[in-house]
């Protein structure tokens, strides 16, 4: 494993949630996950009821995680680009993963989970950001 994907996985580590990326019926889409990171792999946590897994399913997909809403003054931005497979956890990783929400858009949450073995990783960092300002209009 590269540097690069060393310091990845070190950043994704310190967010729980992120969002994969592929096409659905030709159109882009973009879906909300939980992750944990296993033996360099990402594995992700969405809701099944949205069928999103479906389209992610032997897919190359991208995954993405920020700390974009932290106060901290190095930003930061990780990609994760690879073969999506839906999968059935380990005992270990259903720990790591934690509790899931109850409700997701009013219906009962049903997990599915998928892991992606990264072939491409990005890190991009924004250093020197001002203190946020929540002065946009509406």
């Amino acid at each position: 494993m590269s540097p690069e994907e060393h310091h990845a996985i070190e950043l994704l580590c310190r967010v729980q949630y992120g969002r994969v990326a592929t096409s659905m019926r030709a159109l882009p889409f973009l879906a909300l996950a939980r992750h944990i990171v296993v033996d360099g792999k990402v594995v992700l946590r969405m809701h099944a009821g949205f069928g999103y897994h479906q389209a992610c399913n032997g897919s190359v997909v991208s995954y993405g995680a920020d700390n974009f809403n932290s106060r901290d003054p190095e930003l930061w931005s990780v990609q994760f680009t690879g073969t999506a497979q839906i999968v059935e956890p380990t005992t270990t990783e259903l720990e790591l993963f934690g509790p899931g929400p109850h409700f997701v858009d009013g219906t009962v949450f049903d997990p599915v989970y998928m892991r992606i073995d990264p072939q491409f990783v990005t890190v991009h960092t924004l250093a020197g950001n001002p203190a946020p300002q929540y002065q946009h209009a509406l």
